[in-house]
């Protein structure tokens, strides 16, 4: 480990399973094309719901991509997690047997793990007595398992962590994986996050918490920024990153997609759920990113907002981008891709990481679609419709998460 001189790191790989594609071709074309994957749940009969829409992951067969063995032994969360690792590896063209494990590792979050699996268990535990429940049990609902199956799969013997920092913690993922390779500790890894649970439970705690949003009208219920939102859409899936050293990525002639400059993370210290006014604890993370990656105001192009399509959080993230850039918030661009993927929880930063290294190497924005009638006080510029062809230099993906977790990481633009 040599923590004298900070590397440079790059992304070399993505991967992702969520509403809007099983892989990054396809879900970055429907994000392009500004495609809702909102609709009906699925995953239970809703006759009972006051919520009724979701966005779920379709037509996703795990055992196309995973020993049909093993996933019998992983919850859903897990399931995604992987396909999309292997994606990630595979896209990155990264010969596995001639690299140093030990210096590879894995730092993937989920918010709350195999809750449908907890769930299912339970009940077959009050059916059958609770010893009769699956010897899989515990190994399938812990949220660090979806790390911990990537690291068996590729022998990566590194750092394995889950951060676990709610709605923050994919975002959380990808810059802790950032400063591991910038100060030495490993030369690559796979970052980001991945979460499941529409189901009975998961949806009706967030019902409760008036969290959701009730509409009917699949284009009238992700809609970040808009006067009339009313709350958030749950959604599921995965983004995993492959982050590495620069120099190692060079020698091997790598793909590179963009560059990760600049982490920054904090903690309102304010509410369990809501935001601290102002959104000053995100105004605060927002700089710490900033000056970590040696960024002024000025140079940001784009931000994937955190953009939920709740009241609070959408209000406070456009106070906290007024007040970190001044002027300048009115010359950026701005989108929520939850308008389209719904909110992923934990798994939220690694995709949404996925779609910002993404505008920067294809020159194209991702739009926040379905955005009507803007909200007076939300006055940004919020690329509504099917997105924009614009090349900028730098982004930043920014993320929000219960107990006051604010997370942000800046990307740079890949000339080479």
């Amino acid at each position: 480990m040599d923590t004298k001189k900070k590397r440079r790191v790059v992304i070399t790989g993505l991967g992702t399973v969520n509403p809007t594609g099983n892989t990054v071709a396809e879900s970055w074309a429907n994000i392009k094309a500004g495609r809702c994957a909102v609709g009906p749940i699925t995953a239970f009969d809703t006759a009972d719901f006051k919520v009724k829409l979701a966005a779920e992951v379709k037509d996703f067969d795990p055992a196309a991509r995973i020993d049909k063995r093993e996933t019998r032994k992983m919850a859903r969360f897990t399931q995604f997690a992987v396909a999309a690792a292997d994606e990630a590896v595979r896209d990155s063209g990264l010969a596995l047997e001639e690299i140093d494990h030990t210096r590879f590792g894995v730092i993937l979050s989920s918010g709350i793990g195999g809750l449908p699996t907890i769930e299912e268990e339970h009940t077959r535990g009050q059916q059958r007595g609770f010893e009769k429940v699956s010897p899989y049990f515990v190994p399938m609902s812990i949220g660090n398992m979806a790390a911990g199956q990537i690291a068996i799969r590729f022998g990566l013997q590194g750092m394995c962590s889950c951060p676990t920092t709610a709605c923050a913690g994919g975002t959380n993922a990808i810059g802790d994986a950032f400063h591991r390779i910038r100060d030495g500790y490993e030369d690559r890894m796979l970052c980001g996050g991945s979460e499941s649970c529409i189901s009975p439970l998961g949806v009706g705690g967030f019902a409760s918490m008036k969290a959701l949003c009730t509409a009917d009208d699949p284009a009238r219920a992700s809609i970040p920024f808009d006067a009339r939102r009313s709350g958030f859409v749950m959604g599921e899936g995965s983004g995993v990153l492959l982050l590495e050293e620069l120099e190692a990525a060079k020698a091997r002639r790598a793909k590179i997609y963009a560059e990760v400059v600049g982490y920054g993370a904090n903690c309102d210290a304010y509410h369990f759920t809501a935001p601290a006014p102002g959104g000053a604890g995100g105004a605060a993370c927002m700089r710490l990113a900033l000056a970590d990656g040696g960024v002024v105001p000025e140079q940001i192009g784009y931000i994937n907002a955190h953009g939920t399509s709740t009241h609070l959080n959408d209000s406070c993230e456009t106070a906290a981008i007024k007040t970190v850039f001044g002027g300048h918030a009115y010359k950026l661009a701005v989108s929520s891709t939850k308008s389209m993927t719904g909110h992923l929880l934990g798994g939220a930063g690694g995709v949404e990481g996925i779609f910002t290294a993404l505008a920067l190497h294809d020159a194209f924005l991702p739009a926040t679609v379905n955005l009507q009638e803007p909200d007076p006080e939300l006055d940004l510029d919020y690329i509504p419709n099917h997105g924009r062809a614009a090349q900028v230099e730098y982004a930043m993906s920014d993320s929000l998460g219960f107990g006051g977790h604010n997370a942000c990481v800046v990307f740079k633009h890949w000339e080479g």
